[in-house]
């Protein structure tokens, strides 16, 4: 269930309006939404007080901006390292889930940029919905999880589930890139037709599709092709065991399909957990 939303504005409106067409899901209607704009430290009295000025224009304006009784946002401006300043409301608001804007940049250059989303993806235990800055939002008519064994992967088909059952008119596409059996069909691919199955039970409407080569790509492109509204991907915790201070170096030269996913895709991301 999610029953309390943080979304964190930077007064460009993609998130404002990603959530607007979540808003159409009974679920997501039911949620506390709590609004955060982040004013990033300054050097002096006086430009402080302008930018919590203005800080304060963009949180009003995104509130404005969003479906909902006014009354029931809870909207915060708070000073000092985005980054850090996100998860921390988001550990306090004990929100189920977090959606925020990206600018789509590859690890080693969020890394060095010093990324927001970058850095909340990595340190957060709940599901973030991504908004890269150049994707247009749509309305949600074509949902599509990507999907294997793994204990994230059903996590992220239930949650998706839950909002599409009660989407008019939806389309739920289900992927399964590199199958054991290469040479399966989708109709008897043991986790499409696990997922289909319990689908079908909702009286969803399902497209299975398989692809074989890298996933991260081939997801990508899947979604593409298909013309996705949005794309759902389960990520485990990557939180760094040893050093949470220095997160994703410790995956820096390795490979990770969440960090690709969500840099390329040309739709927005949920990263279930």
């Amino acid at each position: 269930m999610i029953e309390r939303i943080l979304v964190a504005v930077a007064g460009r409106g993609l998130c404002e309006e990603m959530l607007n067409q979540l808003l159409e899901i009974p679920e997501i209607q039911r949620a506390e939404i709590t609004v955060l704009h982040v004013v990033p430290p300054q050097v002096s009295a006086d430009l402080v007080s302008e930018k919590l000025e203005e800080g304060g224009r963009v949180l009003a304006q995104a509130v404005k901006s969003l479906k909902v009784d006014p009354s029931k946002i809870n909207p915060r401006l708070k000073q000092g390292d985005p980054k850090t300043i996100v998860c921390d409301v988001a550990k306090e608001e004990n929100a189920d889930l977090i959606i925020m804007g990206s600018r789509g940049l590859g690890r080693l250059v969020s890394i060095l940029e010093n990324s927001v989303s970058q850095y909340v993806f990595q340190l957060a235990d709940r599901p973030m919905l991504l908004v890269k800055d150049e994707v247009y939002v749509k309305r949600l008519k074509r949902v599509m999880v990507a999907l294997d064994a793994s204990e994230s992967a059903q996590q992220s088909l239930d949650l998706t589930l839950s909002w599409v059952k009660d989407l008019k008119d939806a389309k739920l596409i289900l992927t399964h890139v590199n199958p054991p059996d290469k040479n399966v069909a989708p109709e008897n691919d043991p986790v499409l037709r696990a997922a289909s199955e319990k689908a079908k039970r909702l009286g969803l409407q399902t497209q299975s599709l398989i692809a074989s080569g890298k996933a991260g790509p081939e997801i990508c492109c899947l979604a593409e092709d298909n013309n996705v509204d949005l794309l759902v991907l389960g990520s485990p915790d990557r939180r760094p065991n040893i050093a949470k201070a220095l997160p994703d170096l410790d995956r820096l030269l390795g490979q990770s399909l969440s960090d690709y996913v969500r840099v390329y895709a040309n739709c927005p991301v949920l990263l279930a957990r």
